[in-house]
């Protein structure tokens, strides 16, 4: 199915080329933003494109679908390795909910890659199809992304997205890793208030959006390994991210699990930027990039 994509800037690096795009989108029912990189190992749009591995990423907290392109350092690993990066905004834009801007961890740039169940979110929250069903497709349809070779990582927020959302798609995503993700959003205050707010207040409906939880009920869904990276010096680690729940998570399911953890770094992207080739290589050898 073809998608129709406004492109609405172009720039060439690494050689590959940076694009941003806005279209309407029908899960949401608003027009969305989100960024691409395509390295020349493929052309989109044209006789000779063909399908390369894909990965996307999920922004945190406040961010937009430029902060991990201009923030992140990936475009030069992912000609290297030959994949395809795709980010998605955040959140719905303009959505018209009543305080949905009040605040910075909750509404406009706060989606939680959640589908809200409760009024007035329900209408146009819903992260989780845009990410998963909506713009997988774009990426694998109308950009020439592999849909048989799809990874997934994000920071914060986004870890979050990425942990969850590899875990409720099961083959879709071949490969899965995160920066500082809020690994157990139903025991921080982050989680409360969004998981509160998009789900309602019955905290057994929040289950299946928790990352630690969701790996507690399974058995090794991700065999070859997933990669989490986490700094010491993060003010935010001991009140919201509690790692330690998606690691003992992990070792109750047999899940491989690489958790790194560093002394000095911080929840920016200079943490980022510094372990991202590390991310990028972790899936392009899991997608079978080269």
């Amino acid at each position: 199915m073809a998608h129709e994509l406004e492109l609405l800037s172009e720039h060439r690096c690494f050689g590959g080329v940076q694009r941003f795009y806005k279209h309407d989108s029908s899960t949401i029912g608003l027009p969305m933003r989100f960024s691409v990189f395509i390295p020349d190992t493929a052309t989109a749009g044209t006789a000779k494109a063909g399908r390369i591995p894909v990965l996307f990423y999920l922004a945190g907290l406040t961010c937009t679908e430029e902060t991990f392109m201009i923030k992140g350092g990936a475009q030069r690993l992912a000609a290297q390795h030959g994949i395809m990066l795709v980010a998605p905004d955040t959140s719905p834009r303009g959505a018209g909910v009543p305080g949905e801007d009040d605040g910075w961890d909750m509404g406009t740039g706060a989606g939680f890659y959640l589908d809200a169940t409760q009024e007035p979110w329900s209408k146009h929250y819903r992260m989780e199809s845009y990410v998963a069903g909506e713009l997988h497709e774009i990426a694998t349809t109308t950009l020439p992304g592999d849909a048989g070779r799809a990874g997934i990582f994000g920071h914060s927020m986004g870890g979050h997205g990425a942990l969850v959302l590899a875990q409720r798609h099961p083959g879709k995503y071949r490969s899965v890793s995160a920066f500082a993700p809020i690994a157990a959003p139903s025991k921080c205050p982050w989680g409360h208030k969004a998981l509160g707010g998009y789900l309602g207040s019955n905290p057994e409906d929040w289950a299946g959006h928790d990352a630690s939880l969701l790996m507690a009920k399974s058995k090794c869904p991700f065999p070859e390994g997933i990669l989490v990276d986490q700094g010491l010096a993060d003010n935010f680690l001991a009140e919201q991210l509690h790692p330690h729940e998606f690691e003992a998570a992990c070792a109750a399911a047999g899940q491989p699990l690489t958790l790194r953890r560093h002394e000095g770094y911080d929840h920016g992207y200079y943490f980022i930027s510094t372990f991202m080739e590390d991310h990028v290589g972790f899936h392009a050898e899991r997608l079978k990039a080269k």
